[in-house]
């Protein structure tokens, strides 16, 4: 069964092109080391607005909902990035992520800093449902 890496971490906008080049990198690296797919997303902020997720009869008022931004902690300089790491399963996952970690291409050294690492959420996931798959 595919394993899943999640994260989720606020960057300022004005980095948003320094991002995407670590993004590129990161990919490459990741991939090397048995990841299957990556997956970057910055949040679209013009919209769909929260209760469009919601029945017309359950919908609340727009800022009774969570929200990315708000998990994210963002302020209003920075914007928002969701991305995932979709692996073989959770043992390619650990090995892979043990040569990433490892791996100089991974340290960014001599680059500015793009975000707070330590603001970055993250977590492994089994999936439970995959319309892209076969159960």
């Amino acid at each position: 069964m595919t394993y899943i890496d999640c994260y989720l971490v606020p960057v300022p906008r004005k980095n948003k092109a320094a991002y995407e080049e670590l993004a590129r990198i990161s990919e490459s690296v990741v991939k090397e080391h048995g990841a299957l797919r990556v997956v970057e997303c910055w949040l679209d902020e013009s919209g769909p607005d929260v209760t469009t997720y919601h029945g017309a009869d359950a919908r609340l008022e727009p800022e009774r909902y969570a929200t990315f931004r708000r998990a994210a902690g963002a302020s209003d300089q920075e914007a928002v990035v969701m991305s995932f790491v979709e692996w073989p399963n959770k043992d390619a996952r650990d090995r892979g992520m043990e040569r990433v970690t490892r791996d100089p291409r991974m340290q960014f050294a001599g680059l500015p800093p793009v975000f707070e690492g330590a603001r970055l959420i993250a977590g492994g996931f089994l999936p439970m449902l995959d319309s892209r798959r076969e159960a």
